[in-house]
């Protein structure tokens, strides 16, 4: 079963899907936004994305602030959450997403990626970030 990783934000959605096993999550693309508040095409790429790999399921990562509490992109997250599984009739789970993009700029600092270069490839690495710490929390949960 595929799962479609998601890392929103007002500028970009970056993408990942994970094996057809649910062991490892790869980075596939990052989706650009025109206009924070249109979706329409963010929508239909995602959608375009599922159907292509088949996915059964979307992770989508969680902005909490760093003490844990919810704010207003966490809201903005849900609805955007609720849209999908709307339009996708997929199940959509959340995943606390706290320092997938600084996560993400690390790696790409120590893989010697310029740092011109990195705003290319941020998102969607922290879209594998999100979903392969989903997909471990799920493994860590099938052995208890």
């Amino acid at each position: 079963m595929r799962i479609i990783g998601l890392d929103y934000g007002s500028k970009t959605v970056g993408v990942a899907v994970s094996d057809e096993l649910g062991y490892t999550a790869q980075a596939l693309e990052t989706i650009p936004r025109k206009k924070e508040n249109q979706l329409r095409k963010t929508l239909a790429r995602i959608e375009e994305l599922i159907k292509e790999y088949d996915a059964e399921a979307i992770v989508v990562g969680y902005p909490r602030h760093m003490n844990g509490d919810a704010g207003l992109r966490c809201e903005q997250t849900e609805a955007f959450g609720a849209m999908l599984a709307r339009r996708t009739e997929l199940p959509v789970y959340f995943q606390d997403e706290r320092l997938s993009t600084v996560s993400a700029e690390k790696l790409l600092m120590d893989g010697g990626v310029r740092r011109e270069n990195r705003k290319d490839y941020v998102d969607k690495i922290a879209a594998a970030i999100i979903l392969q710490t989903y997909l471990e929390k799920q493994s860590r949960k099938d052995e208890e």
